[in-house]
Protein backbone atom coordinates (compact mmCIF):
# COMPACT_ATOMS: atom_id res chain seq x y z
CA UNK A 1 0.00 0.00 0.00
CA UNK A 2 2.67 2.30 0.91
CA UNK A 3 4.58 1.83 -2.44
CA UNK A 4 1.17 2.34 -4.47
CA UNK A 5 0.71 5.90 -2.90
CA UNK A 6 4.32 6.62 -3.37
CA UNK A 7 3.44 6.18 -6.95
CA UNK A 8 0.35 7.84 -6.91
CA UNK A 9 2.36 10.74 -5.09
CA UNK A 10 4.94 10.81 -8.01
CA UNK A 11 1.97 11.26 -10.89
CA UNK A 12 0.59 14.02 -9.04
CA UNK A 13 4.14 16.02 -8.96
CA UNK A 14 4.58 15.31 -12.26
CA UNK A 15 0.90 16.02 -13.48
CA UNK A 16 0.78 20.05 -13.83
CA UNK A 17 3.41 19.30 -16.45
CA UNK A 18 0.96 18.48 -18.56
CA UNK A 19 -1.53 21.03 -17.80
CA UNK A 20 0.26 23.27 -20.72
CA UNK A 21 2.55 23.35 -23.51
CA UNK A 22 5.16 25.65 -25.34
CA UNK A 23 4.76 26.52 -28.56
CA UNK A 24 6.89 28.15 -30.94
CA UNK A 25 5.42 30.89 -33.53
CA UNK A 26 7.28 30.35 -36.48
CA UNK A 27 5.20 33.06 -38.96
CA UNK A 28 5.14 36.40 -40.09
CA UNK A 29 1.86 37.25 -38.14
CA UNK A 30 -1.03 35.36 -36.98
CA UNK A 31 -4.24 36.39 -34.93
CA UNK A 32 -5.40 35.72 -31.17
CA UNK A 33 -9.38 36.24 -30.76
CA UNK A 34 -12.06 36.76 -28.05
CA UNK A 35 -14.00 33.04 -29.55
CA UNK A 36 -13.35 30.32 -31.39
CA UNK A 37 -14.74 32.28 -34.73
CA UNK A 38 -12.67 33.65 -37.75
CA UNK A 39 -15.20 36.83 -37.62
CA UNK A 40 -15.02 37.67 -33.92
CA UNK A 41 -12.53 40.24 -32.66
CA UNK A 42 -8.72 40.40 -32.39
CA UNK A 43 -7.37 40.37 -29.61
CA UNK A 44 -3.54 40.53 -30.25
CA UNK A 45 -1.09 39.79 -33.44
CA UNK A 46 1.38 37.08 -32.68
CA UNK A 47 4.54 38.08 -33.49
CA UNK A 48 7.40 35.69 -35.30
CA UNK A 49 9.04 34.47 -32.68
CA UNK A 50 6.88 34.80 -29.78
CA UNK A 51 6.14 31.88 -27.43
CA UNK A 52 2.44 30.73 -26.71
CA UNK A 53 0.79 28.56 -24.24
CA UNK A 54 -1.85 26.46 -24.48
CA UNK A 55 -3.98 26.37 -21.77
CA UNK A 56 -5.38 22.97 -20.21
CA UNK A 57 -8.88 21.40 -21.68
CA UNK A 58 -9.48 24.42 -23.92
CA UNK A 59 -9.95 22.84 -27.54
CA UNK A 60 -13.25 23.79 -29.31
CA UNK A 61 -14.69 23.17 -32.87
CA UNK A 62 -11.14 23.27 -33.98
CA UNK A 63 -9.56 25.61 -32.39
CA UNK A 64 -6.82 26.12 -29.18
CA UNK A 65 -7.34 28.03 -26.56
CA UNK A 66 -3.70 29.68 -25.62
CA UNK A 67 -1.92 32.28 -24.01
CA UNK A 68 1.10 34.42 -24.42
CA UNK A 69 3.44 37.54 -22.84
CA UNK A 70 3.71 34.99 -19.65
CA UNK A 71 -0.03 34.48 -19.91
CA UNK A 72 -0.90 37.92 -19.28
CA UNK A 73 -2.60 37.74 -23.02
CA UNK A 74 -5.00 34.81 -23.34
CA UNK A 75 -7.37 34.43 -26.95
CA UNK A 76 -8.28 31.38 -29.60
CA UNK A 77 -6.15 30.23 -32.71
CA UNK A 78 -7.40 27.54 -35.25
CA UNK A 79 -6.39 24.36 -34.88
CA UNK A 80 -5.67 23.87 -38.27
CA UNK A 81 -2.95 26.74 -38.15
CA UNK A 82 -1.05 24.35 -36.13
CA UNK A 83 1.30 21.26 -37.64
CA UNK A 84 3.71 19.14 -35.26
CA UNK A 85 7.35 19.51 -35.35
CA UNK A 86 7.87 17.28 -32.72
CA UNK A 87 5.85 15.25 -30.72
CA UNK A 88 6.16 14.69 -26.58
CA UNK A 89 6.16 11.09 -25.57
CA UNK A 90 5.41 9.34 -22.29
CA UNK A 91 7.52 6.01 -21.77
CA UNK A 92 5.26 4.18 -19.42
CA UNK A 93 7.53 2.61 -17.47
CA UNK A 94 7.26 3.52 -13.84
CA UNK A 95 9.67 1.90 -12.15
CA UNK A 96 8.40 0.22 -7.93
CA UNK A 97 9.20 3.36 -5.23
CA UNK A 98 9.99 2.87 -1.83
CA UNK A 99 8.03 5.69 1.10
CA UNK A 100 11.54 6.99 1.85
CA UNK A 101 12.77 7.90 -1.51
CA UNK A 102 9.33 9.19 -2.37
CA UNK A 103 9.76 11.73 0.17
CA UNK A 104 12.81 13.18 -1.70
CA UNK A 105 10.72 14.27 -5.00
CA UNK A 106 11.36 18.27 -5.94
CA UNK A 107 8.92 19.97 -7.95
CA UNK A 108 9.77 19.65 -11.42
CA UNK A 109 10.31 22.37 -13.48
CA UNK A 110 10.14 23.58 -17.65
CA UNK A 111 12.93 24.49 -19.73
CA UNK A 112 12.68 27.05 -22.60
CA UNK A 113 12.84 25.67 -25.54
CA UNK A 114 15.49 28.06 -27.45
CA UNK A 115 15.39 29.75 -30.32
CA UNK A 116 18.69 29.37 -32.70
CA UNK A 117 18.56 31.51 -35.95
CA UNK A 118 20.42 29.98 -39.46
CA UNK A 119 21.94 32.45 -41.41
CA UNK A 120 20.31 31.55 -45.25
CA UNK A 121 22.08 32.29 -48.60
CA UNK A 122 19.37 33.93 -50.48
CA UNK A 123 19.59 32.16 -54.29
CA UNK A 124 20.46 34.33 -57.16
CA UNK A 125 17.53 35.40 -59.19
CA UNK A 126 17.87 35.45 -63.23
CA UNK A 127 18.16 39.04 -64.58
CA UNK A 128 17.83 40.43 -67.99
CA UNK A 129 20.70 42.72 -69.23
CA UNK A 130 18.94 45.93 -69.62
CA UNK A 131 21.17 48.95 -71.13
CA UNK A 132 19.87 52.59 -70.37
CA UNK A 133 18.51 54.92 -73.53
CA UNK A 134 19.85 58.03 -71.46
CA UNK A 135 23.06 57.84 -68.91
CA UNK A 136 21.27 59.72 -66.49
CA UNK A 137 18.63 57.95 -65.57
CA UNK A 138 18.81 54.49 -63.60
CA UNK A 139 17.83 51.15 -64.98
CA UNK A 140 15.90 48.32 -63.89
CA UNK A 141 17.59 45.03 -62.66
CA UNK A 142 15.75 42.61 -60.99
CA UNK A 143 16.04 42.66 -57.79
CA UNK A 144 17.60 39.58 -55.28
CA UNK A 145 15.01 37.24 -53.58
CA UNK A 146 14.13 39.14 -50.06
CA UNK A 147 15.73 37.40 -47.69
CA UNK A 148 14.07 34.54 -45.63
CA UNK A 149 14.88 33.16 -42.03
CA UNK A 150 14.79 29.71 -40.80
CA UNK A 151 14.68 29.29 -37.12
CA UNK A 152 15.86 25.56 -35.97
CA UNK A 153 14.42 24.71 -32.45
CA UNK A 154 16.69 22.68 -29.76
CA UNK A 155 14.89 19.23 -29.00
CA UNK A 156 12.60 19.31 -26.11
CA UNK A 157 14.76 18.80 -22.68
CA UNK A 158 13.31 15.27 -20.23
CA UNK A 159 12.40 16.21 -16.91
CA UNK A 160 15.07 15.95 -14.44
CA UNK A 161 15.00 13.18 -12.71
CA UNK A 162 15.34 12.47 -8.69
CA UNK A 163 18.41 10.70 -8.10
CA UNK A 164 16.51 8.37 -5.42
CA UNK A 165 13.79 7.41 -7.18
CA UNK A 166 13.04 6.54 -11.12
CA UNK A 167 9.95 8.62 -12.52
CA UNK A 168 8.48 8.67 -15.88
CA UNK A 169 10.91 9.69 -18.82
CA UNK A 170 8.73 12.62 -20.17
CA UNK A 171 9.40 15.42 -22.54
CA UNK A 172 7.19 18.39 -20.74
CA UNK A 173 7.12 20.74 -23.93
CA UNK A 174 5.94 19.81 -27.50
CA UNK A 175 7.60 22.48 -30.29
CA UNK A 176 5.05 23.45 -32.91
CA UNK A 177 5.07 25.54 -35.72
CA UNK A 178 2.33 27.87 -36.24
CA UNK A 179 2.52 28.16 -40.27
CA UNK A 180 -0.63 30.45 -41.06
CA UNK A 181 -0.05 31.19 -44.91
CA UNK A 182 -3.02 33.98 -44.82
CA UNK A 183 -3.39 35.31 -48.55
CA UNK A 184 -4.33 39.21 -48.80
CA UNK A 185 -6.55 40.13 -52.09
CA UNK A 186 -6.98 43.19 -53.09
CA UNK A 187 -10.68 43.09 -54.65
CA UNK A 188 -13.07 45.53 -56.27
CA UNK A 189 -16.82 45.43 -56.43
CA UNK A 190 -18.88 46.78 -59.13
CA UNK A 191 -22.45 47.49 -59.38
CA UNK A 192 -24.70 46.86 -62.57
CA UNK A 193 -23.63 50.43 -63.71
CA UNK A 194 -20.09 49.58 -63.71
CA UNK A 195 -19.37 52.21 -61.04
CA UNK A 196 -17.05 51.04 -57.57
CA UNK A 197 -19.59 50.04 -55.02
CA UNK A 198 -18.73 50.82 -51.41
CA UNK A 199 -19.32 50.61 -47.75
CA UNK A 200 -19.56 47.01 -47.64
CA UNK A 201 -18.29 44.80 -44.94
CA UNK A 202 -16.91 41.62 -44.21
CA UNK A 203 -20.80 39.46 -44.01
CA UNK A 204 -21.02 40.79 -47.61
CA UNK A 205 -18.02 38.67 -48.86
CA UNK A 206 -17.21 34.90 -49.28
CA UNK A 207 -14.14 34.01 -50.53
CA UNK A 208 -13.39 30.53 -52.56
CA UNK A 209 -10.26 28.36 -53.15
CA UNK A 210 -10.50 25.87 -55.52
CA UNK A 211 -14.17 26.07 -55.27
CA UNK A 212 -13.53 25.72 -50.92
CA UNK A 213 -15.08 28.63 -49.02
CA UNK A 214 -12.18 30.02 -47.06
CA UNK A 215 -12.68 31.90 -43.46
CA UNK A 216 -12.10 35.38 -44.13
CA UNK A 217 -9.82 36.92 -41.27
CA UNK A 218 -10.11 40.31 -42.04
CA UNK A 219 -11.64 43.30 -44.28
CA UNK A 220 -10.15 46.47 -44.26
CA UNK A 221 -11.59 49.37 -46.46
CA UNK A 222 -9.46 52.14 -45.17
CA UNK A 223 -7.42 54.25 -47.60
CA UNK A 224 -3.67 52.62 -47.76
CA UNK A 225 -0.49 54.14 -49.21
CA UNK A 226 -0.17 53.18 -53.20
CA UNK A 227 2.54 51.97 -54.70
CA UNK A 228 2.45 52.06 -58.61
CA UNK A 229 4.04 52.44 -61.76
CA UNK A 230 3.74 54.06 -65.22
CA UNK A 231 4.89 51.70 -67.58
CA UNK A 232 4.93 53.62 -71.56
CA UNK A 233 5.87 52.32 -74.53
CA UNK A 234 7.93 54.97 -76.55
CA UNK A 235 8.64 52.90 -79.58
CA UNK A 236 7.36 54.69 -82.80
CA UNK A 237 4.33 52.70 -83.30
CA UNK A 238 2.85 55.15 -80.47
CA UNK A 239 4.35 58.25 -81.94
CA UNK A 240 1.02 60.26 -82.35
CA UNK A 241 -0.46 59.01 -79.14
CA UNK A 242 2.99 60.13 -77.02
CA UNK A 243 1.20 63.42 -76.36
CA UNK A 244 -1.77 62.71 -74.97
CA UNK A 245 0.06 59.52 -73.36
CA UNK A 246 1.91 62.21 -71.03
CA UNK A 247 -1.20 64.29 -70.48
CA UNK A 248 -3.05 60.97 -68.82
CA UNK A 249 -0.23 60.28 -67.05
CA UNK A 250 -0.47 63.56 -65.38
CA UNK A 251 -4.06 63.06 -64.19
CA UNK A 252 -2.89 60.21 -62.82
CA UNK A 253 -0.12 61.46 -60.90
CA UNK A 254 -2.16 63.98 -60.22
CA UNK A 255 -3.94 62.42 -57.48
CA UNK A 256 -1.30 60.85 -55.47
CA UNK A 257 -1.51 61.61 -51.92
CA UNK A 258 1.34 62.59 -49.37
CA UNK A 259 1.54 58.99 -48.87
CA UNK A 260 1.72 57.45 -52.33
CA UNK A 261 4.92 57.18 -54.50
CA UNK A 262 5.03 56.77 -58.34
CA UNK A 263 8.07 55.23 -60.77
CA UNK A 264 8.11 56.73 -64.41
CA UNK A 265 9.37 53.54 -66.61
CA UNK A 266 9.51 54.08 -70.84
CA UNK A 267 10.21 50.97 -72.79
CA UNK A 268 11.77 50.30 -76.49
CA UNK A 269 13.69 46.97 -77.07
CA UNK A 270 14.70 45.05 -74.31
CA UNK A 271 18.06 46.57 -73.84
CA UNK A 272 15.63 50.09 -73.54
CA UNK A 273 14.40 49.92 -70.74
CA UNK A 274 14.41 52.40 -68.11
CA UNK A 275 13.97 54.00 -64.93
CA UNK A 276 13.52 57.58 -66.37
CA UNK A 277 11.85 58.67 -62.49
CA UNK A 278 12.37 56.14 -59.32
CA UNK A 279 9.84 55.92 -56.87
CA UNK A 280 9.07 59.50 -55.38
CA UNK A 281 6.14 61.07 -54.05
CA UNK A 282 7.35 64.60 -55.88
CA UNK A 283 4.46 65.12 -58.39
CA UNK A 284 6.63 67.62 -59.73
CA UNK A 285 9.44 65.33 -60.45
CA UNK A 286 7.01 62.72 -61.89
CA UNK A 287 5.19 65.14 -64.25
CA UNK A 288 9.15 66.38 -65.30
CA UNK A 289 10.01 62.64 -65.95
CA UNK A 290 6.96 62.41 -68.55
CA UNK A 291 7.45 65.48 -70.11
CA UNK A 292 10.87 63.88 -71.03
CA UNK A 293 9.85 60.81 -73.10
CA UNK A 294 10.45 60.77 -76.40
CA UNK A 295 10.27 57.50 -79.15
CA UNK A 296 12.41 55.92 -80.64
CA UNK A 297 13.26 52.92 -83.23
CA UNK A 298 13.69 49.06 -81.69
CA UNK A 299 11.81 45.53 -81.61
CA UNK A 300 9.18 46.17 -78.49
CA UNK A 301 9.68 43.85 -75.51
CA UNK A 302 6.50 44.70 -73.68
CA UNK A 303 6.62 41.06 -71.76
CA UNK A 304 10.57 42.47 -70.65
CA UNK A 305 9.42 45.32 -69.05
CA UNK A 306 6.18 44.35 -67.83
CA UNK A 307 8.77 41.60 -66.27
CA UNK A 308 11.16 43.71 -64.64
CA UNK A 309 9.17 46.62 -63.57
CA UNK A 310 6.11 43.98 -61.62
CA UNK A 311 9.42 42.67 -59.93
CA UNK A 312 10.51 46.26 -59.05
CA UNK A 313 7.04 47.73 -57.53
CA UNK A 314 6.97 44.07 -55.82
CA UNK A 315 9.42 44.73 -53.70
CA UNK A 316 9.88 48.31 -53.47
CA UNK A 317 9.21 48.85 -49.37
CA UNK A 318 7.75 45.74 -48.81
CA UNK A 319 8.24 44.45 -45.62
CA UNK A 320 6.22 41.41 -45.71
CA UNK A 321 3.65 42.18 -42.92
CA UNK A 322 0.17 42.73 -42.55
CA UNK A 323 0.62 45.98 -40.62
CA UNK A 324 2.33 47.60 -43.56
CA UNK A 325 -0.32 47.14 -46.74
CA UNK A 326 0.31 48.75 -50.06
CA UNK A 327 -2.08 49.03 -53.14
CA UNK A 328 0.58 48.06 -55.76
CA UNK A 329 -0.43 48.93 -59.45
CA UNK A 330 1.72 48.74 -62.52
CA UNK A 331 0.03 51.43 -65.20
CA UNK A 332 0.77 49.99 -68.76
CA UNK A 333 0.26 52.33 -72.22
CA UNK A 334 1.25 50.08 -74.83
CA UNK A 335 -0.24 48.66 -78.36
CA UNK A 336 0.56 45.64 -76.70
CA UNK A 337 2.79 44.17 -79.82
CA UNK A 338 5.57 42.12 -78.21
CA UNK A 339 8.44 41.51 -80.88
CA UNK A 340 11.70 40.48 -79.10
CA UNK A 341 11.32 39.79 -75.11
CA UNK A 342 13.47 37.70 -73.56
CA UNK A 343 11.51 36.65 -71.43
CA UNK A 344 7.99 34.93 -72.47
CA UNK A 345 4.08 35.26 -71.52
CA UNK A 346 3.83 32.33 -69.13
CA UNK A 347 7.36 32.81 -67.16
CA UNK A 348 5.19 36.97 -66.63
CA UNK A 349 1.54 35.38 -65.66
CA UNK A 350 3.87 33.10 -63.20
CA UNK A 351 5.36 35.92 -61.90
CA UNK A 352 2.13 37.81 -61.34
CA UNK A 353 0.65 35.12 -59.68
CA UNK A 354 3.26 35.03 -56.98
CA UNK A 355 2.98 38.54 -56.43
CA UNK A 356 0.25 41.57 -55.39
CA UNK A 357 1.09 44.03 -58.67
CA UNK A 358 -2.38 44.30 -60.20
CA UNK A 359 -2.07 45.61 -63.61
CA UNK A 360 -4.19 48.42 -65.80
CA UNK A 361 -3.38 48.12 -68.86
CA UNK A 362 -4.17 51.15 -72.38
CA UNK A 363 -3.97 49.07 -75.44
CA UNK A 364 -3.68 51.08 -78.42
CA UNK A 365 -4.15 48.23 -80.78
CA UNK A 366 -6.24 49.63 -83.46
CA UNK A 367 -3.51 50.37 -85.60
CA UNK A 368 -2.33 46.45 -85.47
CA UNK A 369 -3.18 44.43 -88.53
CA UNK A 370 -5.78 42.09 -88.15
CA UNK A 371 -5.06 40.06 -91.22
CA UNK A 372 -2.53 37.19 -89.91
CA UNK A 373 1.20 38.44 -90.95
CA UNK A 374 3.60 35.45 -92.78
CA UNK A 375 4.01 33.62 -89.51
CA UNK A 376 0.20 33.45 -89.35
CA UNK A 377 -0.38 35.48 -86.59
CA UNK A 378 -3.28 38.29 -85.96
CA UNK A 379 -1.25 40.61 -84.53
CA UNK A 380 -4.22 42.84 -83.57
CA UNK A 381 -5.76 40.04 -81.73
CA UNK A 382 -2.94 38.62 -79.82
CA UNK A 383 -2.12 41.81 -77.83
CA UNK A 384 -5.89 42.14 -76.84
CA UNK A 385 -5.47 38.82 -75.87
CA UNK A 386 -2.41 39.27 -74.52
CA UNK A 387 -3.61 42.73 -72.35
CA UNK A 388 -6.41 41.35 -71.23
CA UNK A 389 -4.91 38.62 -69.41
CA UNK A 390 -2.61 40.41 -67.82
CA UNK A 391 -5.48 42.82 -65.90
CA UNK A 392 -7.56 39.39 -65.46
CA UNK A 393 -5.08 37.46 -63.77
CA UNK A 394 -3.63 40.21 -61.48
CA UNK A 395 -7.49 42.04 -60.78
CA UNK A 396 -6.48 45.50 -62.84
CA UNK A 397 -8.75 46.19 -65.68
CA UNK A 398 -8.28 46.86 -69.23
CA UNK A 399 -9.10 49.50 -72.03
CA UNK A 400 -9.06 49.33 -75.46
CA UNK A 401 -10.11 52.95 -76.50
CA UNK A 402 -11.12 54.14 -80.12
CA UNK A 403 -9.87 57.54 -79.24
CA UNK A 404 -7.20 59.34 -77.99
CA UNK A 405 -9.50 61.79 -77.22
CA UNK A 406 -10.92 59.19 -74.19
CA UNK A 407 -7.09 59.26 -71.97
CA UNK A 408 -8.34 61.49 -69.76
CA UNK A 409 -11.49 59.63 -68.74
CA UNK A 410 -9.43 56.81 -68.33
CA UNK A 411 -7.10 58.02 -66.22
CA UNK A 412 -9.40 59.48 -64.14
CA UNK A 413 -11.01 55.71 -63.79
CA UNK A 414 -8.06 54.08 -62.73
CA UNK A 415 -7.19 56.50 -59.78
CA UNK A 416 -10.59 55.63 -59.02
CA UNK A 417 -10.37 52.22 -59.06
CA UNK A 418 -7.06 51.86 -57.20
CA UNK A 419 -8.77 54.13 -54.40
CA UNK A 420 -11.60 52.06 -53.94
CA UNK A 421 -10.94 48.58 -53.29
CA UNK A 422 -11.39 46.53 -49.84
CA UNK A 423 -8.67 44.40 -48.41
CA UNK A 424 -9.67 41.13 -47.96
CA UNK A 425 -7.28 38.65 -45.87
CA UNK A 426 -7.89 34.60 -45.64
CA UNK A 427 -6.14 31.52 -44.39
CA UNK A 428 -6.30 28.35 -46.68
CA UNK A 429 -7.61 25.69 -45.24
CA UNK A 430 -5.32 23.69 -48.12
CA UNK A 431 -2.70 24.33 -45.92
CA UNK A 432 0.12 21.91 -48.08
CA UNK A 433 2.92 24.15 -49.35
CA UNK A 434 3.71 22.28 -53.27
CA UNK A 435 4.33 25.68 -55.58
CA UNK A 436 0.69 24.79 -57.24
CA UNK A 437 -1.91 27.31 -58.45
CA UNK A 438 -5.03 27.53 -57.01
CA UNK A 439 -8.01 29.02 -57.78
CA UNK A 440 -9.60 31.83 -56.37
CA UNK A 441 -12.74 33.72 -56.51
CA UNK A 442 -15.00 35.55 -54.29
CA UNK A 443 -18.89 36.06 -53.73
CA UNK A 444 -20.39 39.17 -53.16
CA UNK A 445 -23.82 39.44 -51.85
CA UNK A 446 -27.03 41.26 -53.90
CA UNK A 447 -27.46 44.83 -53.31
CA UNK A 448 -30.91 46.79 -52.71
CA UNK A 449 -33.50 45.56 -54.80
CA UNK A 450 -31.32 42.49 -55.95
CA UNK A 451 -28.87 44.40 -57.74
CA UNK A 452 -25.95 42.43 -59.08
CA UNK A 453 -22.66 43.11 -57.60
CA UNK A 454 -19.54 41.52 -59.32
CA UNK A 455 -16.06 41.23 -57.35
CA UNK A 456 -12.83 41.69 -59.06
CA UNK A 457 -9.64 40.02 -57.84
CA UNK A 458 -6.96 38.35 -59.08
CA UNK A 459 -8.11 34.61 -60.74
CA UNK A 460 -5.36 32.59 -58.03
CA UNK A 461 -2.27 32.31 -56.45
CA UNK A 462 0.91 29.83 -56.45
CA UNK A 463 1.17 27.97 -52.89
CA UNK A 464 4.20 28.70 -51.64
CA UNK A 465 6.67 25.77 -52.07
CA UNK A 466 7.75 22.68 -49.24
Amino acid sequence: MKIFFSVILSLLLIFPIFAQKQAEVIVTTTFLRKSPDSGSEKVQTVQKGEKVTFEKAQNTNGWYYVSISNGTVKGWIRKDTVGSVTKAEIIKQIPQATTETAKQIPKASAQTVKQIPQTVVPTPTPIVSVTPALSSSPTISSLPAINSSQTVSSSPKSLPTPAAVPTPAVEDEEVLRIDTEEVSLNVRVVGSNNRPVSNLNQTHFKVYEDNVLQPITSLTTAEVPIINALVIDNSRSLRSQLGKIIEAGKVIIGTNRPTDESTIVRFVSKDKIEVVQDFTPSINSLNNALDNLFVEGGQTAVIDAVYLTAKKVEQYQNSQTKEDVKVRALILVTDGDDRNSSYNEQQLIELLRKSQVQVYAVGFVSDLKKEPDIEGINRQEKAKAFLTQLARETGGKVYFPYSINELTQIASDISRELRTQYLISYTPTNETRDGTFRKINVAVAEGANKEKRIAVTRTGRTSAPK
